[in-house]
């Protein structure tokens, strides 16, 4: 959560420092003979509930064993919801002589012949035993953000500070599966994230190696200090989501203080737009908009729609503020949705780019998916009049001349063939999201150059750049398949670095005895085959890359 107002301030030496701090992922083998790529699958974004929204800071055993129900009582679980996510209030800054947590046993009690109260692993046990998986939090800084109480009185030693070690690896041993590490006290102390967020991989790290359970990584730095810059691979750890802004809303908790809170509209729209930047959205990394607010006081059923598809066109997590136990039918229908479900958990990974805008608020947006030749496509109407926005066929990367067809995510009818574009009517603050099927184009193919000529068999391997020259592109932000390899059983990292700007850093799984292919979005914004593309290794070794191809 978030208590102040958003600054963007761009990162000062962030990307060196986060550049060393990925040294505990290394792995070992050589490079291994070229075959056809095969894709190569990547973790999708999560999708569950917090409890932050709905019940502040006065979350205990009861309110999360009821989600936990409605997830399943609801279809939520069937369609895909599988995270119970504890936020802020579980725990006020305690500890015992060791430095361990104290929990309030009443708040958190025994729920089974045989356990403590007081005791995390027995609401885990509890979500667990429903088949699905359970989310904690807490602060990078030494204090928290319960030092800005939303409801109650404020704790101040609410943070993992100090602790780091000692508190992932007691998340492990609780069973939890998901961590959300806010960044109130971090700020307070004017800490640098990216130092601050490495040391927190690496002890999740440790944490999983001591106990053989893995802990997804969610960091909520609000996008102050441009996480999609060196969040990717940040200590190291695979698998992460960024926050990319503020709070959509404060928590809205019926009968309690605040409880007049609304959602709003214009906030959905805001967080959408901060958290777009698809060059750092691959591979398992994911920016993250905030939790949804679909279904909480103050947005039309209309308006949730659209919620629901900016949130799946940008492939964000799906996390569900809103109480579970009271959705509307309605609501629960956009949730579940599964042609909407699909295009966000889509195999590909990638994030949605706006391909075209009209007069000052039409916009289309394209989402790539896995399957070759189909798009998702959101026509968004920001202005205060009905419009028609109509998507061409070559802004979307697919063949011109070539008939698609296309159906409407939300009424699940078939509209038809279309040659070269489709029109809708779009009314005033709302959307239309389409998924067209049409051709392919051609990609063009690259292999490493050094000084103009093709790199030999060994410098494409190890620890030496791969670079890629004199790469052209029609649309600035172009989609690049990656053929690499490698060997071993541990995902391998390679730095992305465009014409100069900021890298990116890039997850490279175990490809076996095969050449596997992932997919990126970079822009290449160099008129002509004029954009340079260099990959450099992480760690010795790196994936051997054998080529890309642009489309």
């Amino acid at each position: 959560m978030r208590r102040f107002q958003n600054r963007k301030a761009l990162p000062g030496t962030l990307a060196l420092l986060v550049a060393l701090s990925g040294i505990i992922m290394c792995a070992s083998g050589n490079l291994i003979a070229q075959s056809a790529p095969t894709e190569v699958a990547v973790p999708l974004p999560p999708m569950g509930w917090s409890s932050w929204n709905s019940f502040s800071n006065i979350v205990d055993s009861q309110i999360v064993m009821d989600q936990a129900k409605a997830m399943i009582s609801s279809g939520m679980a069937k369609a895909g919801y599988q995270y119970v996510n504890i936020d802020e209030g579980w725990w006020i800054g305690d500890r015992d002589a060791d430095g361990q947590f104290v929990v309030d046993p009443k708040a958190w009690p025994a729920l089974a012949t045989g356990e403590r109260a007081g005791d995390m692993a027995n609401i885990v046990r509890y979500i667990h035993g429903l088949g699905l998986k359970a989310g904690i939090y807490t602060d990078a800084g030494y204090a928290g953000c319960s030092m800005y109480p939303d409801l109650g009185p404020a704790y101040q030693h609410a943070g993992s500070e100090g602790h780091y070690e000692q508190d992932f690896l007691q998340f492990a041993k609780w069973g939890f599966d998901y961590v959300k590490v806010d960044w109130c006290g971090g700020d307070k102390e004017k800490l640098d994230p990216a130092v601050q967020y490495a040391e927190i991989a690496r002890a999740i790290a440790s944490a999983e190696a001591a106990t053989g359970h893995t802990l997804y990584f969610s960091i909520c730095e609000w996008g102050n200090n441009s996480p999609w810059t060196w969040a990717p691979n940040v200590g190291g750890v695979a698998a992460d989501i960024w926050r990319t802004s503020g709070d959509i809303v404060a928590p809205i908790v019926p009968h309690h203080k605040f409880s007049g809170r609304l959602a709003s509209f214009p906030g959905v729209l805001s967080n959408f737009d901060q958290g777009v930047h698809p060059e750092a959205e691959h591979t398992g990394f994911y920016n993250d908009p905030d939790m949804m607010v679909i279904g909480m006081p103050g947005l039309t059923d209309a308006q949730n729609r659209v919620h629901m598809s900016l949130w799946v066109i940008s492939g964000a997590p799906l996390l569900v503020g809103a109480d579970l136990t009271t959705l509307s039918a309605t609501t629960l229908a956009t949730l579940i949705n599964p042609e909407a479900l699909a295009i966000d958990q889509d195999s590909l990974g990638l994030q949605g780019v706006k391909v075209a805008s009209y007069d000052d608020g039409l916009e289309v947006w394209s989402k790539a998916l896995a399957k070759p030749g189909e798009r998702a496509v959101l026509l968004l109407n920001r202005t205060g009049d009905a419009a028609s926005i109509k998507v061409n066929w070559s802004d979307l990367g697919l063949v011109d001349a070539s008939p698609a067809t296309v159906k409407d995510v939300w009424s699940h009818k078939d509209l038809g063939s279309f040659n070269s574009s489709y029109s809708a009517n779009v009314p005033s603050l709302d959307a239309v999201m389409v998924i067209v099927r049409g051709s392919e184009r051609e990609l063009t193919t690259y292999t490493p150059t050094a000084a103009g000529k093709p790199q030999s068999g060994a410098d494409v391997q190890r620890d030496r750049p791969v670079s890629f020259t004199r790469v052209a592109s029609h649309a600035q932000m172009a989609r690049i398949r990656v053929a690499y390899t490698n060997p071993d059983k541990a995902t391998r990292f390679a730095a992305l670095r465009v014409n100069g700007r900021t890298a990116t850093r890039i997850a490279f799984p175990s490809t076996g005895s095969n050449v596997g292919a992932i997919w990126v979005e970079s822009l290449l914004d160099r008129t002509g085959a004029e954009n340079e593309l260099i990959f450099a290794t992480i760690c010795d070794p790196g994936p051997g890359i054998a080529s890309i191809a642009v489309q």
